[in-house]
Order: structure tokens, then C-alpha cells, then sequence
């Protein structure tokens, strides 16, 4: 099994930064796909950013230019740096990772969702 844990979320003014942090923890897996999703209120829930390969990142056309994602292997953590925050980036964000298992199993598995809120 293989578990998510999502921090980093909060208030935050418009203009400011938010750091989301996940950490995947379990046994016998390494991560091959990354991703931060978000569900914006009244909204579906829509890609951020995801790595399907690790020296492509794509990004949603809201997200290009203010946020960055990456990956620390050593620690089996995925980050999403968010900068310029606006009001519209208010919204449940979740972590998705794809991981290979030791018997090469591929699992997706997903974050709880971690509130993030832009508010003067």
C-alpha cells in the first residue's frame, strides 16, 4: 500500500505563495507519474500540473508561469510551488501519483485534497 500525506495548504493573500508538499510513504514502490489536481467550488475537478515522463512537465494554461512542479525521489515527495496567487486558484487541491510496485504492479494512487483559499 502506498499513502499520501498533502501539507502545506491555507489562507493566502492575492499576490502571495503557497508551497503544497506530498509524501508518499509505503514499501517496495518508486514513483513514476506525478500530478497536482484541483477541484475549484461549483467545479470539476481539473489538472494543474503533471510529469508522466520526468523531463516533461505540463501545465494547465492557468498555472503556466506562477506554478512549478517537482519531485524530491530521495524523500518520495512531490511539491507544487505556487506564486501570484489569485482568488480563482482558490480550491481542494490533490496530489496523484502513479508508482510501479516491486511485483510491477502500477497503482494510482491519490491525496486526501488539501484546501487552498486566496482572500484579502
Amino acid at each position: 500500500q502506498v499513502h499520501l500525506v498533502e501539507s502545506g495548504g491555507g489562507l493566502v493573500q492575492p499576490g502571495g505563495s503557497l508551497s503544497l508538499s506530498c509524501a508518499a510513504s509505503g514499501s517496495g514502490f518508486s514513483i513514476n507519474t506525478i500530478g497536482w489536481y484541483r477541484t475549484q467550488p461549483g467545479k470539476q475537478r481539473e489538472l494543474v500540473a503533471d510529469s508522466v515522463y520526468s523531463d516533461q512537465i505540463n501545465y494547465a494554461a492557468s498555472a503556466k508561469g506562477r506554478f512549478t512542479l517537482s519531485r524530491d525521489n530521495a524523500k518520495n515527495t512531490v511539491y507544487l510551488q505556487m506564486n501570484n496567487l489569485k482568488p480563482e486558484d482558490t480550491a481542494v487541491y490533490y496530489c496523484n501519483i502513479g508508482v510501479i510496485t516491486s511485483d510491477l504492479r502500477y497503482l494510482e494512487v491519490w491525496g486526501q485534497g488539501i484546501p487552498v483559499t486566496v482572500s484579502s
